[in-house]
């Protein structure tokens, strides 16, 4: 009773996806989840709304993960957002597309993508194990154990899709390294990824809730630019986040430095203007040269307070280390890094296993033949907007096609 074609463990989009891909080769599919229920970090994505993907073809969505293109343009070329946004049309569940390129379903609700994919498994015979927790695999003679906490279980075939460290209340507690370990395999260092950034005795407190639209910062650490990025930001209670901030984060650590450029203009060319401006402007008041700027009048108090200028100040009165101060201030607004995100608030795990022992045609270990990988146990962290949820199930498809190719 406890023989298997395949099994897999983890009941997330690359797992469920993988034995969605399998319903068709003939195999004895079982899946292995150590919850009550299955899809427990999908029926949180987008605020239970359930980002799929992004309507972009697989040329586009390749730049989204990170340095990793090469390893993911197989899966997302084999398996695109249009082949699933077909999938999931075929099979009676519509999608919206909504601001930037966001797919959701129509109904913006996840629990309807998650019944869906437990109908089509349950459908195709795929037995789907809950409350079995996976202690120990080994291999004897081609032949997978996979010992859990009520039995143990064989087969010929095994995909750990356990996802990463991220929301450990949904199972995912880093229980596929130690598996991807015994079996020879090096685990990347991890670390939270698409997180909120915590800064360091953060002075912005009073702006919580405040965005912006297309705000630049840079990214340094012991003096160094590392990068330059583009796009929205909110402003928190304890740091910044937003899409851009969350993107980025997979770089960043304790101690680095971001640059947030309030002014909309390349930080040179608008540091060149304001000094003009300042010059020509000597008989207006400092506060209303920088009221033009059209940023919200309570940060730009902020910046005349911190910068130490009086409400009746000319600009004819500015000394160059007050300007040179009050210009930092707008375009290169410091904040040093105290935390990245935690396991409660990042969305995704960076790091995970090595890219360079698994095959990116087949998802199957370098290590050892017939095992497989899927989804956020790879060293594999998406953009914000769906490219997670896109690349997991690309990977399952992946695994799926790889199997039964190699059983036909």
């Amino acid at each position: 009773m406890n023989n298997y074609d395949v099994l897999i463990i983890g009941a997330g989009p690359a797992g469920l996806f993988s034995a969605i891909s399998l319903k068709k080769k003939g195999l004895k599919v079982g899946i292995l989840e150590k919850n009550k229920s299955i899809g427990r970090k999908l029926l949180i994505t987008g605020g239970g709304k359930c980002n799929l993907t992004q309507d972009q073809p697989a040329s586009a969505l390749i730049n989204h993960y990170g340095t990793n293109t090469n390893f993911v343009k197989p899966c997302l070329y084999a398996f695109s957002s249009a082949d699933f946004r077909k999938f999931l049309h075929q099979n009676k569940l519509s999608t919206v597309t909504v601001e930037n390129g966001k797919v959701f379903p129509q109904s913006m609700k996840a629990t309807e993508v998650v019944n869906l994919f437990e109908k089509i498994c349950r459908d195709a015979n795929v037995e789907i194990l809950t409350e079995t927790t996976v202690t120990d695999i080994t291999k004897n003679d081609g032949i997978f154990e996979v010992v859990t906490d009520s039995s143990t279980f064989y087969s010929s075939y095994l995909v750990v899709s356990t996802g990463g460290l991220c929301y450990p209340q949904t199972g995912s507690t880093g229980d596929g390294y130690i598996f991807a370990k015994n079996f020879g395999h090096k685990i990347r260092p991890t670390k939270f990824a698409l997180a909120p950034l915590y800064i360091k005795n953060f002075d912005m407190v009073a702006f919580s809730g405040l965005s912006f639209e297309q705000i630049s910062f840079s990214h340094w650490r012991n003096n160094k630019k590392l990068g330059e990025y583009l796009g929205d930001i909110l402003i928190t209670h304890r740091g910044v986040s937003g899409p851009s901030i969350m993107d980025a984060s997979r770089y960043m650590v304790r101690g680095d430095i971001i640059k947030l450029n309030f002014t909309g203009d390349p930080v040179e060319d608008k540091k060149n203007a304001l000094v003009d401006l300042f010059n020509e402007s000597g008989k207006s008041l400092v506060r209303t040269v920088i009221n033009d700027l059209n940023l919200p009048k309570r940060l730009t108090e902020h910046f005349l307070l911190t910068a130490g200028i009086g409400a009746d100040l000319k600009c004819a009165e500015l000394s160059k280390v007050i300007r040179t101060k009050l210009i930092s201030l707008l375009t290169e607004y410091e904040m040093e890094i105290k935390e990245v995100g935690n396991a409660n608030n990042a969305m995704v795990t960076a790091g995970g296993i090595d890219l360079k022992e698994v095959n990116p045609k087949t998802m199957e270990s370098r290590k050892a033949q017939r095992l497989y990988f899927a989804g956020e146990v790879l060293d594999i962290d998406g953009d914000c907007g769906g490219y997670n949820i896109q690349v997991a199930v690309s990977m399952g498809y992946m695994v799926g096609q790889a199997i039964g190719a190699r059983e036909m």
